[in-house]
């Protein structure tokens, strides 16, 4: 270990870290090894922020879920997908889930493709829909039920 920082120094670094927002494992992992915190030191340290209730999987798959649900509109496809590349728990991510509730999901994928479909009032219908579910397919919406909404919107 580095004499420039100590493992009471890192575990305080990491307390201000996980306090200022929900981290995963693997970012709070990444951030030791910057430190220059390896091995045993390591785990010692993620034991005692999970023990402290500064580290919890669970809660930063909810909150993760939720925030990028409504602040960028993602869809459950997209913000599966990113839990899983932050090596988050299947448990976790099915608990995060849950936060979406469905009808503010089905209101928010027909207002992003309302949206999308004022883009594009001089192209065929054919176009128009392929443009609209494509663009939700992108935000992560699930295919069955983008093309649903899209044959219901633009007949």
């Amino acid at each position: 270990m580095p004499e420039w920082i100590s493992k009471d120094k890192a575990l305080q670094k990491l307390q201000k870290y996980c306090a200022y927002q929900d981290r995963c494992h693997q970012e709070v992992r990444s951030k030791l090894i910057s430190l220059g915190i390896y091995g045993d030191d390591l785990e010692n340290i993620i034991v005692l922020l999970i023990e402290d209730n500064f580290l919890n999987e669970e809660r930063f798959a909810q909150s993760y879920a939720r925030g990028k649900f409504r602040m960028k509109k993602w869809g459950r496809v997209r913000i599966k997908r990113e839990l899983k590349q932050r090596k988050v728990s299947d448990y976790c991510i099915r608990k995060g889930m849950a936060e979406i509730e469905e009808d503010q999901y089905l209101s928010t994928l027909i207002e992003i493709l309302q949206k999308r479909q004022a883009q594009f009032e001089h192209l065929t219908a054919f176009e128009v829909r392929k443009k609209m579910a494509d663009h939700a397919i992108r935000r992560g919406y699930e295919v069955p039920l983008v093309w649903d909404t899209v044959k219901e919107l633009v007949p």
